[in-house]
């Protein structure tokens, strides 16, 4: 039994139909039967019940779990033997948020393709929690995104700490609070009376953002039930319609501080601690081979933030 019939029989297995099965292989349904059928008389058993619907016996949901495995630990090794032929040499899938890559990527990127030009980078922008699903699924190699992790099995390297900044507009000062909003400010700035802003409008990332998540307990934590007018994925353009005037966000300090100062011209600025320690990490699976190209992002990415 060959590797290529097991990459076949597992493509089998995920439609249960070996028409589209051979159209995913780029084969033809009637190869693809004798692969199948190779297998089966090299084991012994049958691996489907070929009748309408079709489904896998019990030994072919053996071979599944265990056919996985040994794909997995044969990708393993060809990594670690590529990567001992040639360092210089290979592919490196990055998982980022939207926001963070247009930050801190530039800051890197650059000089990695100059010392490693022979490496074949791929750049997975989305949400922490897609990009968790993407590294355990084996789709990137490494995630860069807030810290802790909620997946045990992921290896953190820590790159810099992370606070939470309440960006309020001017024009929501002036609407809320005619002639106070010097006292109100120092209120916020320096007790962080978060109760002041029951009445005003927020905009806010959907759920399921860390940083929605961490605003969420915050505001909860000071018994305010936000007057939410608008939710909405992308930070970026949730930035630049409070600039606008139509409500206080929040925004990562990270962030900020890479950006340019005139980008928060128009905001009034509280910084908001939260109880558990927050920084922005790299992650990786403890049970998969980390390759030299990966550590090498992973240094440089730590000299530029550091």
């Amino acid at each position: 039994m060959n590797f290529l019939n097991i990459e076949y029989f597992l493509v089998a297995a995920k439609e249960l139909n070996f028409s589209k099965a051979a159209e995913k292989l780029y084969i033809s349904p009637q190869s693809l039967s004798t692969h199948i059928a190779k297998i089966e008389k090299e084991l012994g058993v049958e691996l489907f019940y070929r009748d309408h619907p079709m489904r896998l016996t019990y030994a072919g949901e053996i071979l599944v779990k265990y056919g996985q495995e040994i794909l997995a630990k044969k990708n393993q090794t060809l990594d670690e033997l590529r990567d001992i032929a040639d360092s210089k040499r290979g592919k490196l899938s990055i998982g980022i948020s939207h926001t963070r890559g247009l930050v801190f990527l530039p800051l890197v990127l650059p000089q990695y393709h100059e010392e490693y030009p022979g490496v074949e980078i791929k750049i997975l922008e989305a949400p922490t929690a897609k990009l968790e699903y993407a590294l355990s699924n084996g789709d990137i190699d490494i995630m860069i995104s807030l810290t802790p992790f909620s997946d045990e099995n992921l290896e953190t390297v820590e790159l810099c700490e992370e606070e939470l900044l309440m960006l309020i507009p001017d024009k929501i000062m002036d609407t809320c609070f005619p002639g106070r909003q010097k006292e109100v400010l120092d209120r916020l700035q320096n007790n962080l009376e978060l109760s002041l802003l029951k009445d005003c409008p927020f905009l806010l990332l959907t759920t399921g953002n860390r940083v929605r998540t961490i605003a969420d307990k915050v505001l909860g934590e000071h018994s305010v039930k936000p007057n939410l007018l608008l939710e909405i994925d992308n930070i970026e353009t949730l930035l630049e319609l409070s600039k606008k005037g139509m409500g206080i966000t929040f925004y990562p300090h990270s962030l900020q501080s890479y950006s340019n100062s005139q980008k928060f011209q128009g905001f009034n600025i509280v910084e908001v601690p939260y109880g558990k320690a927050q920084g922005i990490g790299v992650g990786y699976l403890k049970t998969r081979f980390l390759s030299q190209a990966a550590k090498e992002f992973i240094r440089m990415l730590k000299e530029v933030i550091q």
